[in-house]
């Protein structure tokens, strides 16, 4: 069974400064909730218990969050406030957070290949904060990819068609259509970042993943791409050249919160939900 979930966290963040100089992008807020808080808890809802986090030395606040606050429990304790961290207190006495500091930026595979002491030698998700997703049916993406899992016990990614002006941005799948009622396929071909010119098609891979713990050796022997970054999408690869990945077309809605613009739209999309809008 799979009861670990990693998150990557230790990017800069550069497209969100100057509040990215002292505030972690994990912790912008979409209304009350930071964007890492809906990733744990999209973990959660998939039965993963144990939060492995990489970050870097810059992100003390992303512990500080899971954690508790007496001071500010004993400030409001009594209050109608009170009831307000009801919600984090239970994920933090729930989940267990383990972290491991990353040194280095050097792409999503080296960020990944960091947790390894955090994992061990057993399958495991990946889900990047920066993605928030929603479901209709009220089952997240990453309980949708466990249930995949355990029928192809492989590694899997999370897809999505995007407009082929937004190609660029994502690692590219090329498959085989293995089912057609729950829209997976067993990759042939993954491609980094193409342009629309060369993208063979428009399937992309979004920041979901399950993965196999043979991931991590592959990692080690993956070269750096021209400008210097293992990318996970290579060693998915090697992986998917023994029929060895499955991509699934997940069912839900997926914001781009790493863009401005995807973040503006969560936040209102998140709003009109709740009736504030």
């Amino acid at each position: 069974m799979i009861k670990k979930c990693l998150f990557p966290a230790a990017g800069l963040g550069t497209r969100f400064l100057p509040a990215t100089k002292a505030v972690p992008k994990e912790m912008f807020p979409i209304l009350t909730k930071p964007l890492l808080q809906y990733a744990v808890e999209e973990a959660l809802s998939a039965n993963l218990t144990n939060m492995a986090i990489v970050t870097n030395k810059n992100k003390r606040a992303i512990e500080d969050h899971f954690d508790q606050a007496l001071e500010l429990e004993l400030q409001i304790k009594g209050t109608q406030k009170e009831e307000l961290l009801k919600e984090i207190n239970a994920i933090c006495n729930y989940a267990t957070f383990t972290y491991i500091r990353q040194k280095q930026m050097l792409g999503l595979g080296y960020a990944i290949l960091t947790g390894k002491p955090l994992i061990g030698n057993e399958p495991f998700a990946v889900h990047l904060a920066d993605d928030l997703c929603t479901s209709e049916k009220g089952n997240s993406v990453l309980y949708q990819m466990i249930k995949i899992y355990k029928k192809y016990q492989c590694s899997i990614v999370a897809i999505e068609e995007v407009p082929m002006n937004q190609i660029h941005k994502y690692g590219v799948i090329v498959g085989d259509l293995i089912d057609n009622t729950n829209d997976t396929y067993r990759v042939t071909n993954m491609i980094e970042k193409p342009t629309p010119k060369n993208a063979p098609t428009n399937m992309a891979i979004i920041g979901r993943y399950i993965l196999t713990p043979d991931i991590f050796n592959i990692l080690k022997q993956t070269k750096p791409d021209k400008s210097g970054e293992i990318q996970i999408t290579d060693a998915l690869l090697t992986q998917s050249k023994q029929g060895y990945v499955i991509a699934y077309k997940f069912k839900g809605k997926r914001f781009d919160c790493g863009s401005i613009q995807g973040y503006v739209k969560a936040t209102n999309y998140f709003a009109k939900q709740q009736g504030i809008m």
